[in-house]
């Protein structure tokens, strides 16, 4: 059945109930609440400490209401839910003694939850009670299961489950020389203080909910007198705004998401971290060089217990992809959200609006070219001033700009208008957020245009391999902590079919490792042989992909290229317009950081083309500007390797 009346029975004869006159009421102090609601939960995965870290439904609610100045309770009330997904754990089968059978004949979770919310009413009507909050066992619960799996659900919770109390830290304030908050268990707490419970004479989560109400009772009583007035909330919904470099950001409060599907907007990630309170403005989408999405964002929470549970979500699911989550620092958070325009900070300062970027606009559309394309179907926020044309340090104009609309629907009538001519030009339109405005706004242009220094390159001896020949290997998937070691360590005995100087390692816009690795082999044998033998091999936590290539295509990836199914992309260098022809201050020749050019490979230099060659002419040395030496290379960490002499038989890596 949904609902069972269970006896009453006191953990120990002089706690109070319902059926316990001996203990006359007490006069409450004023508290924010009059009744609570005792819930506690179970999923069909893992129990207790890392409760919904694995994305397993809710198959377990039990509950009952306790009425605060009367210190009485109301029926306690079992259900089971019916998932989607019937298969058990061990653990859970264990703990709970629950079947797959029994739960395929309970109630889906939308209906358990509006019966809950009816039989809390009518209890608390027993009480002449009409408000009441939620108190659970810790966070989990609400955090990390109920609100995730309704959001995937797509259904709305009430009002109630966005309030709570956390049991376990009250019970801390209580009794401060308790153990830790994280450590705190309800078993811990009732032997604290000293109630004799025995878990084995009740139900599996009946048991649970019986000995909570017996803890608040004890926080209730003259002793400790507690009063619960500083619920936790839940936020229901992100909030937008600026975030300006000056700003200091708690390291501890801030996860790197990626693997994100590339269209994703901050709502998006907002919503796969629904149950958590995300800072306000506190995501941030990393965008390439290219000013494109690269799958990433960096999180900033509200403080570090909710970044700590972000963590649990590692490898949750965004639709089909799942979601890597890491640590991330509040100096990569900056560098991505933190912006002091004044004309962008007066841009966001309009609060909760729907952000959408708009690519491809002709240079010399103005706000009234683009709200003409909107058109009245969807109105900007504020006209004119709900635009942001995006421009170069120097003003000119790139093409973008971002859009502010007041709701939902007029943002959805703008989408419905992605690729859409305006003028001689089909204009995409993406949801976008404030990081993005910040990040993007305050990019420098892709072309510089004011003379820049020049600094000679001394070309090294060592060459990459070009040319269809298949004499390299990819790895892809590489553990963002992996070194040069690491990849020595997993080439096993292939690591002496690796040519001096051969292993390259890509980086992203950060700088930080991208998982992909190229390795220069002996020959195209070496190279058939090392995919065979470690293709999918473990490398720390991971598997690593392995896969045959040629030079031709590794350096189109270091040269800032993408590498897929579908072929091959150009790397910047290779693009045929990366802003008008009119702005071109120079020739785009392969260009290196200017860091790195001593240690660069000779193939990544072009040769120097001269009206007439000399027998007796010097050793050429090329000349790079160095500021667009930052351009095209920001993908690549070349890691040149020399080999040691033959006493020592190993490598040195050289950075």
């Amino acid at each position: 059945e949904f609902s069972s009346d269970l006896p009453q029975k006191p953990i120990r004869p002089d706690q109070p109930g319902v059926d316990s006159p001996s203990v006359p009421p007490t006069p409450f102090p004023k508290t924010q609440c009059d009744s609570l609601v005792v819930l506690f939960g179970a999923t069909a995965g893992a129990y207790g400490a890392k409760l919904g870290s694995d994305e397993r439904e809710l198959i377990l609610l039990v509950w009952q209401v306790v009425d605060l100045p009367s210190k009485k309770v109301g029926t306690l009330h079992k259900s089971l839910v019916k998932a989607d997904n019937l298969e058990l754990s061990d653990q859970c089968r264990e703990v709970s003694g629950l079947t797959p059978e029994g739960l395929g004949k309970a109630e889906p979770l939308d209906r358990v939850l509006q019966q809950f919310i009816q039989l809390v009413s009518s209890d608390l009507k027993v009480f002449g009670r009409n408000s009441y909050t939620l108190c659970s066992d810790g966070q989990l619960l609400i955090r990390q299961v109920l609100h995730p799996e309704t959001s995937k659900k797509n259904f709305l919770l009430s009002e109630c489950f966005y309030s709570f109390y956390d049991l376990r830290k009250e019970f801390h304030t209580c009794y401060p020389s308790s153990a830790a908050v994280k450590d705190q268990t309800i078993k811990t707490m009732a032997e604290y203080l000293g109630l004799g419970t025995d878990e084995a004479e009740e139900d599996f989560g009946v048991w649970q909910v019986k000995t909570m109400v017996a803890i608040i009772f004890s926080m209730l009583s003259e002793n400790c007198d507690h009063i619960f007035t500083d619920p936790e909330t839940v936020k229901y919904k992100y909030e937008t705004g600026p975030c300006s470099k000056s700003e200091t950001v708690d390291s501890e409060t801030v996860i790197r998401a990626r693997g994100l599907p590339w269209q994703s907007s901050d709502q998006d990630i907002a919503r796969f971290f629904k149950g958590l309170n995300i800072a306000k403005g506190g995501v941030a989408l990393c965008l390439n060089a290219q000013g494109r999405r690269n799958g990433e964002a960096l999180v900033r929470f509200v403080n570090s217990e909710q970044r700590d549970l972000a963590l649990e979500r590692h490898k949750h699911h965004m639709g089909s992809r799942y979601i890597e989550v890491y640590k991330a620092t509040g100096e990569e958070f900056l560098k991505i959200a933190g912006g002091t325009s004044n004309e962008v900070a007066q841009f966001l300062s309009k609060e909760n609006q729907v952000i959408i970027r708009m690519r491809g606009l002709p240079f010399t559309a103005t706000q009234e070219d683009v709200l003409g394309f909107l058109g009245p179907e969807c109105p900007v926020t504020g006209g004119k001033e709900g635009l942001l044309f995006v421009k170069y340090p120097d003003g000119r104009p790139t093409g973008d700009a971002f859009v502010l609309f007041s709701c939902e629907e007029y943002a959805q009538n703008a989408l419905k208008k992605h690729k859409e001519i305006l003028g001689k030009r089909y204009i995409e339109l993406f949801r976008s957020t404030a990081a993005e405005v910040l990040n993007r706004y305050m990019s420098t242009p892709l072309i510089p245009t004011l003379p820049t220094p020049i600094i000679p390159v001394i070309p090294p001896p060592y060459t990459i391999a070009t040319g269809s020949i298949r004499d390299c290997v990819r790895l892809r998937g590489l553990p963002y902590t992996a070194g040069i070691d690491d990849i020595l360590d997993f080439m096993g005995d292939a690591t002496a079919d690796i040519k001096p100087h051969g292993v390259h390692m890509v980086l992203n816009q950060q700088g930080r490792p991208s998982g992909d690795a190229f390795i220069q082999m002996k020959s195209a044998d070496k190279a058939f042989m090392v995919a065979q033998k470690c293709h999918k091999k473990m490398m720390k936590d991971r598997y690593v992909e392995v896969f045959q290539c040629s030079g031709e295509e590794m350096n189109f990836v270091l040269m800032g290229g993408t590498l897929n199914r579908s072929g091959l992309s150009p790397p910047p260098c290779k693009l045929p317009c990366l802003s008008p022809p009119a702005y071109a201050a120079f020739q785009t020749a392969a260009v290196i950081p200017a860091e790195a050019a001593l240690y660069q490979p000779q193939a990544l230099l072009p040769t120097a083309r001269t009206p007439q060659a000399s027998a007796a002419a010097p050793p050429a040395v090329t000349y790079y500007p160095a500021q667009a030496a930052q351009l095209y290379m920001n993908y690549t960490a070349y890691y040149p390797r020399y080999p040691l002499d033959s006493a020592s038989g190993g490598w040195i890596c050289v950075y």
